[in-house]
């Protein structure tokens, strides 16, 4: 099981019967508003309440690492475009959809909706 706190730290707790271990996966120092796990569940993605997109991949425990930093509005969401796990899509509170590249943080193509977006 992973969750967030308020503080932007991701935790991880390993559930088995009636024991469980807790563990302290990353911490950004920002707060995280939604966790996304891609289809073959190797990367997730942590997007912040200040706009910033991270990945954190599992099986490796090391840190989050930045993917993308909201330059004119806040990205709201973000997901994983199926099959597979190499592009994400993200949409900002001004309403731009942007398809991204996860290796690098490419954007490979964007849409201006025109209208502001809430969740």
């Amino acid at each position: 099981l992973y969750f967030s706190a308020q503080e932007g730290i991701l935790f991880f707790y390993h559930i088995k019967d009636l024991q469980y271990e807790m563990k302290i996966c990353a911490d950004i120092l920002q707060p995280i508003s939604s966790l996304m796990f891609s289809p073959d569940y190797t990367i997730l993605l942590l997007v912040t309440g200040q706009g910033t997109v991270y990945t954190y991949k599992p099986a490796h425990c090391g840190e989050a690492v930045k993917l993308l930093d909201a330059r004119s509005s806040f990205f709201l969401a973000a997901d994983f475009l199926s099959p597979g796990n190499k592009y994400c899509v993200s949409v900002t509170i001004a309403g731009e959809v942007q398809v991204w590249f996860l290796e690098d943080g490419t954007c490979i193509s964007k849409l201006n909706l025109d209208i502001e977006v809430h969740i």
